[in-house]
């Protein structure tokens, strides 16, 4: 499958990660969304991200394999050509973003954003037409 994807993840309490290029980065705790895509095997990116024991090669990787880092909802969306940017765009609406984390091969200002709940999610989706990935 090949697509895009939302990642909700909640932040258990307030961190400083050191996230590769970027740097250390504040997080406080609450809800992050974390925009993606897979052009190849969507379903193995996602489960990827879920793995706390990996690797460390995307943005994303460096707060998924926290302990205190924890997915809560992921939304995908089958396609064949990448949506994420504009995904990323209707989500920056409701949220802060982490600037220039995951999108280091576009011109948004991020993929990542902190927002109050996620319960929002629910209508973006559904107007994009994403749906709720039951894991």
């Amino acid at each position: 499958m090949r697509g895009s994807y939302c990642l909700v993840l909640e932040v258990l309490r307030d961190l400083e990660v050191e996230v590769g290029s970027l740097g250390k980065l504040p997080f406080e705790k609450g809800y992050y969304v974390y925009i993606g895509s897979a052009m190849n095997n969507l379903e193995k990116r996602v489960e990827r991200h879920l793995r706390k024991d990996k690797r460390l090669h995307w943005h994303i990787d460096y707060l998924t394999t926290l302990d205190f880092v924890k997915a809560r909802r992921i939304y995908i969306k089958e396609s064949s050509k990448t949506e994420e940017c504009g995904v990323a765009k209707e989500v920056s609406k409701h949220g802060l973003p982490i600037k220039a984390f995951g999108c280091s091969d576009c011109k948004c200002v991020s993929h990542l954003y902190k927002v109050e709940a996620f319960e929002f999610l629910e209508g973006v989706m559904k107007h994009l037409r994403i749906d709720y990935l039951n894991k």
